[in-house]
């Protein structure tokens, strides 16, 4: 038999479908008519074995081993009875087909089971990018050796081992040493999430340093016989001196001069523009876009938004394929659009009068194949009928997601951009505005939340409307009153979920070195927008909720802030750690090994990532004890241990494992003290020097 191996149950389901509609189930897996087999993983099967795998002596986390570098490296299953029916079918057959996703990691998770069983027979490649019947047909009409792939699979597992590398080595280092300090709990370190935590830290420290300064600007009510506006100072080239780096006005004696030449004088039009925009709906989500419109909106973490689109896909099926990196759609389903508005309708009936006005013959940007990668946009499915038991929180994600698949359908929003530049005594004055003639897709954009922040409205938010009246160039206007109007800078604001992905998204950014920062633009200018930055779209609300558990970082109201913990570990780490630009150097060399031209290898990537391990390890040995303060320090005195966070029978609850004292969770907190938790579940003590892959602490995430 040929054994087709797909990377998830949704796509197995998806390639039966097309090549056997009458396939039947048999286990977990689908037997087709021709004797052939249908199998999936679910994502990475199998993972990186733990250290103590190689030597029951790694089990206890000491300084001496580090840095830990398998010889040879070893995979463990995740799934137990799903690597052992998978195993038994392999083994059973005489081709296999590779339906992982078509990228690097799907190209590896099925890679990496053959390679576990030992499997040696033939193997193709089917690259599947739209589950419509007809292409899954067409793909299978085109299968490719798999050995073509091999270079992708090997990129794939350069990160992954490398990943192992630093996240292991450098979480157990860093702790012993924070141990050797008097701090007792994990300090935990990776390649994306010490960035991350980078990032949040760096952005607490420039709103804590920050002093605000004064500036000014100057405003003219103008008058013209269609009506009065107002219109901004605008500075000359030789006003230069009077302003600071971003270009605003800072003299007191230069506003007085400008308020004094013009009040009250005659001014002249000197340019008068009007022009019709168009602006096309914004495209369908990709898991970050709804991360981060959910969180604005609705008031979701990422982990909220990731779980919710993840029920509504996996229970429901309403949804698609929610970890996708992708805002583009297959052409073929462009035709499915009157089927998926009804689905719509029946599931939230109050976007029937939407979906009666859509005209299903408008096709939007969104339907490019070229652009889709090895999934496409979240969207509505064809849905038969409505389900039952949707929360609410799921319905208002899911409305999200039905209204921008909708939009697809409508006319671009259209308005009247207007602006107007005025000379007034020698000094320039400017004003826009914007006339809407034309809602479009407008229509359903959903309404404003309270939740929202204001100062974080972006797209979602109906832009300002400002209607000028019609003046010609040439047309006199009279400045009065002109307006000195003094301002102060404005610290940045503390990150919010939303705000914090869009950061991760374009962190390439905040790479500190220049050559770096250039060479991250040039390895991330060919993947897709949502797909850039660091982490993938599915890891990051994982990453962000492992900085949440280790006290690095807390919630105060939407805002992300940095603990004492979290900025200390900053200031210990060595600074090509705690930003991107590792991650620059990593996927620059990993592109260079998917080339498959041998001129870096998989060898020759892991020996230069195992040598500049070393010498970090050996940075840190020489740093000694770190002196790191406990984000939340035990309430007991003389106790100097810190509360860390616990799940017990009775619910969340905080406890110290030095002297095992326990304290209620208050919203995520530890609750005041003296509420003290009677008879709570406590944690087994156990010192880091004892520490274990079974001690009862989290197992540090590693990227």
């Amino acid at each position: 038999m040929a054994l087709i191996i797909a990377e998830k149950p949704s796509l197995a389901r998806a390639i039966a479908e097309a090549l056997d509609p009458q396939h039947r189930r048999q286990g977990n897996s689908l037997l087709l008519a021709n004797g052939d087999v249908v199998a999936w993983c679910v994502g990475h099967i199998l993972e990186m074995a733990p250290p103590e795998a190689y030597s029951e002596a790694l089990k206890q986390w000491e300084l001496g081993p580090l840095p830990i570098v398998p010889h040879e490296w070893r995979l463990v299953p995740k799934n137990e009875d799903l690597v052992k029916g998978l195993t038994a079918l392999i083994r059973k057959a005489h081709r296999i087909v590779h339906a992982g996703d078509p990228d690097r990691e799907g190209q590896l998770l099925v890679d990496e089971l053959l390679t576990f069983v030992g499997y040696q027979g033939p193997v193709d490649r089917v690259l599947v990018r739209d589950q419509n019947p007809q292409a899954v047909r067409a793909a299978f009409g085109a299968l490719q050796p798999n050995s073509d792939f091999k270079s992708q699979s090997e990129a794939a597992l350069g990160r992954q081992r490398a990943d192992w590398l630093f996240g292991l080595n450098l979480t157990r280092l860093y702790s012993l040493l924070g141990q050797q300090g008097g701090y007792d709990g994990v300090l935990s370190v990776g390649r994306v999430q010490t960035p991350v935590l980078g990032l949040i830290v760096q952005r607490d420290l420039e709103i804590a340093d920050f002093k605000p300064r004064p500036f000014f600007t100057i405003q003219g009510t103008m008058t013209a016989e269609g009506g009065a506006f107002n219109a901004q100072w605008r500075p000359r080239e030789e006003d230069a001196p009077f302003l600071d780096e971003e270009g605003r006005l800072t003299s007191t004696e230069k506003a007085r001069q400008v308020q004094a030449r013009t009040e009250g004088q005659l001014g002249k039009v000197t340019r008068a523009s009007r022009k019709k925009v168009l602006e096309t709906a914004p495209l369908p989500y990709s898991l970050a876009d709804l991360q981060i419109d959910a969180n604005r909106q609705l008031g979701l973490s990422t982990k909220e938004v990731l779980e919710i689109a993840q029920s509504l896909y996996e229970t429901h099926r309403l949804t698609t394929y929610p970890r996708s990196d992708c805002s583009y759609l297959p052409e073929s389903h462009h035709a499915q659009g009157p089927q998926v508005a009804r689905a719509v309708a029946r599931v939230l009936p109050g976007l029937s009068i939407h979906v009666a006005g859509a005209d299903f013959t408008l096709r939007s940007r969104a339907w490019n194949d070229k652009k889709v990668t090895a999934h496409f946009g979240i969207i509505p499915t064809p849905a038969e009928s409505p389900p039952s038991g949707l929360t609410e929180q799921e319905l208002r994600v899911y409305d999200l997601v039905a209204r921008r698949y909708l939009q697809q359908f409508y006319p671009p929003y259209e308005y009247l951009q207007a602006e107007l530049q005025i000379d007034v005594a020698g000094e320039h004055f400017r004003v826009t505005g914007r006339q809407p003639l034309l809602p479009g897709w407008r229509k359903l954009q959903p309404a404003s939340n309270s939740q929202a922040d204001d100062a974080d409205d972006g797209e979602a938010s109906a832009p300002a409307v400002t209607t000028l009246p019609q003046l010609n160039e040439g047309d006199r206007v009279k400045a009065a009153p002109v307006t000195i109007l003094e301002r102060k800078t404005q610290p940045p604001k503390p990150y919010t979920e939303g705000t914090l992905t869009e950061a991760i998204i374009n962190i390439g950014k905040h790479c500190r070195n220049p050559k770096l920062k250039e060479l991250f633009q040039k390895v991330q200018a060919g993947v897709a927008p949502d797909a850039r930055g660091i982490g993938t779209p599915a890891t990051r609300a994982n990453i962000l909720e492992t900085l949440f558990k280790r006290s690095f970082v807390e919630k105060k109201g939407k805002a992300v802030i940095s603990t004492l913990t979290g900025r200390a570990l900053i200031k210990a780490l060595p600074d090509v750690v705690t930003t991107p630009d590792m991650t620059a150097l990593w996927e620059d060399a990993l592109q260079r090994v998917q080339a498959g031209d041998g001129k870096l290898t998989l060898e020759d990537f892991l020996a230069g990532v195992t040598k500049h391990l070393r010498s970090l390890v050996e940075e840190g040995r020489r740093q000694g004890p770190l002196a790191i303060a406990a984000a939340y320090p035990c309430p007991k005195p003389p106790c100097a241990g810190s509360l860390r966070s616990f799940k017990g029978s009775k619910g969340r609850f905080w406890s110290c494992r030095i002297c095992r004292a326990t304290v209620e969770d208050a919203n995520g907190k530890p609750a005041s003290p003296g509420a003290g938790r009677p008879g709570a579940k406590r944690p087994r003590k156990s010192g880091l020097g004892k520490r274990t892959a079974t001690s009862g602490a989290r197992k540090p995430s590693l990227t």
